[in-house]
Formats: C-alpha cells, sequence, structure tokens
C-alpha cells in the first residue's frame, strides 16, 4: 500500500496539483462561542475566495513552554463543541492528539487527526491515529531531514491507512530559531506521495524564545507561505486570531484575522500560477 496523493477531507480533495485547501484557526480552543466566531469568519472568507477550509484549533497545547502557561478546554469539553461545528457550521476540523488513547475518541468528531512536530516518530500514535481511518496530518519534527518523513508517513500507511498529510513546519537552527529550507517540499513531495502541507505561522516561531513562553514574527507568515504555494502544496496552515496578542499561546505567530482575507488572495494567485504549467 502507498499513501494517497489525493486525499478526501469531506467534500475537499487536497493534492500537491489541487487548489490549495487552507487549515486555519486559532491555537487553542478557548471558548464555545470563539470557536464558532472564528470558524464563521474564516469559512465566510474562504467561501468568498472559492478556498476550501478545514477548521484548526487546539483541545490541550501538551508541549506548552511553562507548566503555567494556559493548555486549552481539554479533551471533554472540547468534544461537544467539535462535533457542533461540523454540523452547524458544515465544516471539517482539525485538531491535535498526543495519547494513543485520545485517538478513538476525538476520531468520533473530528476529521482529521494531527500528529504534532515532537510526536512525529512516536509509532504507537501514528499507529492509534491510523487506525482510525480518519486522516492523518504529521508535523515534521523540527529535529528531522525532510527524508526522513518517508519512514513517518510509512508507519501511517502500514497501518492500514492512506490517507495521511505531511506538514513542513521549519527546522531548528540555534537556540530558539527555527528556519524553512523550501527545497524540504519537494523532497517530501518525491519521497512521501503525499500531499504536502506548509505550516507557515508555526514555521516563524521561536521555540521558547520569550523565557516561558514561545515568541516570533508573524511580519514574516507572509513569506513563507508565498514561497511554499508557488512550490505546489495541497495544503496552507495557518494560525489565525482576532486579537493574537492576547492569545493565550502562539500570539506571535499568528496572522490576524483582519488580514487573513488579503493573504489568502494573493495566496491564491501564486497557488494558480504554480499549477497552471
Amino acid at each position: 500500500m502507498q499513501a494517497n496523493a489525493i486525499v478526501k477531507v469531506g467534500n475537499l480533495e487536497i493534492g500537491n496539483d489541487r487548489p490549495f485547501t487552507l487549515i486555519a484557526g486559532p491555537c487553542q480552543l478557548e471558548t464555545r462561542q470563539h470557536a464558532f466566531d472564528m470558524a464563521g469568519a474564516i469559512k465566510e472568507i474562504t467561501t468568498k475566495l472559492g478556498i476550501g477550509f478545514i477548521y484548526k484549533t487546539s483541545f490541550d497545547k501538551a508541549n506548552r513552554t511553562s507548566r503555567n502557561a494556559k493548555r486549552g478546554l481539554g479533551l471533554e469539553l472540547a468534544l461537544p463543541i467539535f462535533e457542533d461545528l461540523r454540523s452547524d457550521l458544515g465544516v471539517p476540523v482539525l485538531t491535535d492528539v498526543h495519547e494513543r488513547e485520545q485517538c478513538k475518541e476525538v476520531a468520533h468528531v473530528v476529521d482529521v487527526l494531527q500528529i504534532p512536530a515532537f510526536l512525529c516518530r512516536q509509532t504507537d500514535l501514528l499507529d492509534a491515529a491510523a487506525r482510525t481511518g480518519r486522516v492523518v496530518n504529521v508535523k515534521k519534527g523540527q529535529f528531522l531531514a525532510p527524508w526522513d518523513m518517508k519512514n513517518v508517513v510509512a508507519k501511517v500507511v502500514d497501518s492500514g491507512n492512506p490517507n495521511v498529510l505531511a506538514t513542513e513546519r521549519g527546522v531548528s537552527f540555534g537556540y530558539n530559531t527555527l528556519v524553512n529550507d523550501m527545497r524540504a517540499i519537494p523532497i517530501m513531495k518525491e519521497q512521501c506521495g503525499c500531499p504536502i502541507v506548509i505550516d507557515a505561522t508555526h514555521s516563524v516561531q521561536q521555540p521558547g524564545g520569550q523565557g516561558t513562553a514561545s515568541g516570533g514574527d508573524r511580519r514574516m507568515v507572509p513569506y513563507i507561505a508565498r514561497a511554499a504555494v508557488s512550490l505546489g502544496v495541497g495544503a496552507v496552515f495557518l494560525e489565525t486570531h482576532q486579537d493574537p496578542d492576547s492569545a493565550p499561546s502562539d500570539g506571535p505567530n499568528m496572522v490576524k484575522l483582519s488580514e487573513l482575507e488579503g493573504l489568502l488572495a494573493n495566496l491564491k494567485k501564486f497557488d494558480e500560477l504554480a499549477k497552471s504549467a
């Protein structure tokens, strides 16, 4: 069995040669109302632009820099919110899982299970996520070379699930710094055989850069996103928030909601040009 070159999420088809799908939302699931406000606003923008949309948010940020940092609503409170987002707004939902025991329960109410970068080589977690039958999005660890992701993708596929996405989000470069080597995208496309996602917001993160929290530079997000889209990717991952500077996590690298439409309109032009040849 090989990874599928085209992965279906609801009515969406994600492929490196298809118009890009947007995976977007706030870093953390803050409240039910906030989730519906954000998902509704992003859906309105993507519908206007004709861009496929998967809503992303995390019920638990288990790898926060400090033990005292806010982690999210937690699994029990999150599950009915995810279910209602899908049914009431009609949007597919993606969220992270951190433990294999979470996979089956979360899979009942979301469309995509995401494996965090730090956990991308955890075989038991990958296997448990794959066996739910849901699409699995695996983020490339900051410590991995792009060609190493073929083994990660193979773990999901060998567990009986060819519907896998591989996400590039930069590589560690010195202390508290990530950089993007754009060669990673064509390498991962060739070696993994699955749709590739560019995580343009975590790519500009500065892990632990604020001492007890991560920093980042959201000004660089459009440059990373345009460079990646020009190479042909299946999806663009962007965290966004109406007030990033007040967000409980990852505020410095999140795109302001008010700027999202302009960025997406620009990315759509790059995407169309890249895939017109």
